[in-house]
């Protein structure tokens, strides 16, 4: 049994920028710090949130420009002002590059430079790569890679050492964005430690097609010459999406990795590791075999699955490691092969409770037919908020989820988090939105669809005490609380 799962444990699920505050989205601040000191209220343990990366314009964290940089827009900027390394006037923007020259700072301060320097050679194998495609797409109006001069597109070292000479004022910026991500988040993390809190982080198990990852490393990944992706990731039709997923990453090219003994992936995940305790690979089963859409296809219908190499890939993280902190995201279409991957090393997979009153004796989800070694939630952010789902249940679902709820009690969405916090899962985890009793209105995404979602804030001083106290009491009579 792994560490993490030394015991029985609750946990908060609220991404980062999720969290209240005066930026356009949540950061790593004091309202984040403040979250911790409240979960902990509550007899909570874990907070887990999404994965942390710069993403694209539309938000998704799960399309980031990078699997390896940390997201600037969740730096707090008025810690930055605090460090003066801002001017007070620019406490309201959401992104640090935006002309106001935090590398002054760095010019005006010996001790400081020394520190970016040392977090610059630290971090080189990743972040020389990523702080110059963050350059060169500023120089291109943000257009992807593969539209860029082939020499760039191709990242032919001759062409990057030119224009790298040019853009070393926005690579200065860019490094230090970085290195002030970086003290923030451990400065956070140092904080839920002292509390006892494990953070529980997020990992898609594709990168973006344009991305440094892939511009950077293309004989990982499945493009061809022109940067252009013949075959692309999803998954078939599902609960979440009736015609499939199309999410239009770049395949690995597995055989590659395997031949570098998969030195981009122990690289990617110890990366995870220095800023998280725990980890969920989203999309799991894609390590078994992944379903491979044609690259003109619109939606995920019309593909194959393609085995991949999950157990010598896991096998070489267990060596690297010691241990693997890793809970796995197994919905959807799970094979036996799958199972069997998780059992070989003991990985705990997803319970939602969501998925489990279709009225089969034997659904996976339900109460009594998973063992402990498994991570249940209500939802997750995937899923509409409980209350929003239980208001578009019939009869029939309502009348099912009485045999293991009791309705007669607490008002929705409580009697389903008690099952959840009730159950024999060794870590439960409660949406944030579940804990406020929202509606659709606070669902945070919708697969399959493009507008809308990552949007959702929760308000300053929303949380009442007696939520705390509530779940406090569950938590410590399910013996949760740690």
């Amino acid at each position: 049994m792994k560490p993490w799962l030394d015991r029985r444990r609750a946990g908060v699920l609220l991404h980062i920028t999720s969290l209240p505050g005066p930026q356009a989205v949540g950061t790593l601040g004091s309202e984040a710090h403040a979250f911790v000191d409240s979960i902990c209220k509550g007899g909570f343990s874990v907070w887990q949130f999404l994965p942390l990366g710069p993403t694209h314009g539309h938000g998704s964290p799960y399309e980031s420009l990078s699997t390896f940089a940390g997201n600037p827009d969740l730096i707090d900027l008025r810690a930055c002002v605090a460090e003066g390394w801002l001017a007070d006037t620019a406490g309201d923007k959401p992104l640090l590059r935006a002309g106001h020259g935090f590398w002054h700072a760095v010019a005006r301060d010996d001790a400081l430079a020394a520190e970016v320097q040392a977090f610059r050679l630290a971090n080189a194998s990743w972040l020389e790569d990523y702080a110059l495609f963050t350059a060169l797409k500023q120089r291109h109006n943000g257009g992807p890679w593969w539209q860029w001069d082939t020499p760039l597109a191709r990242h032919e070292a001759a062409a990057l050492s030119a224009v790298a000479a040019q853009c070393e004022a926005a690579i200065q910026q860019v490094v230090f964005e970085q290195f002030a991500f970086d003290r923030q988040w451990h400065a956070l993390k140092q904080h839920a430690e002292s509390r006892g809190i494990i953070l529980f982080g997020d990992l898609p198990i594709y990168v973006a097609h344009d991305s440094v990852d892939v511009w950077a490393n293309q004989s990982l990944f499945t493009v061809n010459e022109k940067g252009l992706c013949d075959d692309v990731a999803g998954v078939p039709p599902d609960y979440f999406a009736e015609n499939g997923q199309r999410w239009g990453n770049p395949l690995y090219r597995w055989e590659a990795h395997e031949a570098s003994e998969f030195d981009w992936w122990l690289m990617r995940i110890e990366a995870q590791m220095k800023r998280m305790h725990l980890l969920r690979i989203d999309h799991f089963r894609g390590l078994e075999a992944f379903w491979s859409i044609p690259g003109d296809r619109e939606d995920g219908k019309i593909g194959e699955w393609i085995k991949a190499p999950g157990k010598q890939l896991l096998q070489a993280l267990k060596d690297k490691l010691g241990r693997l902190p890793i809970a796995a995201e197994d919905l959807g279409l799970i094979t036996p092969e799958v199972t069997a991957l998780l059992d070989d090393f003991d990985l705990p997979g997803m319970k939602v409770l969501q998925f489990a009153f279709d009225g089969s004796q034997d659904n996976p989800y339900l109460p009594g037919n998973f063992d402990a070694n498994s991570v249940i939630y209500t939802g997750t952010h995937d899923n509409d908020t409980t209350m929003g789902w239980y208001a578009g249940l019939g009869k029939d679902e309502i009348d099912r989820m009485a045999e293991h709820a009791d309705l007669s009690g607490d008002a929705m969405p409580w009697p389903l988090i008690r099952v959840c916090i009730e159950s024999d899962a060794r870590l439960a985890m409660i949406p944030m939105q579940d804990l406020l009793s929202l509606g659709s209105e606070a669902r945070l995404n919708t697969p399959g669809t493009l507008h809308g979602n990552w949007q959702w804030r929760m308000q300053r001083n929303v949380i009442q005490n007696s939520i705390w106290t509530k779940a406090h009491s569950l938590n410590l009579l399910s013996g949760r609380v740690v």
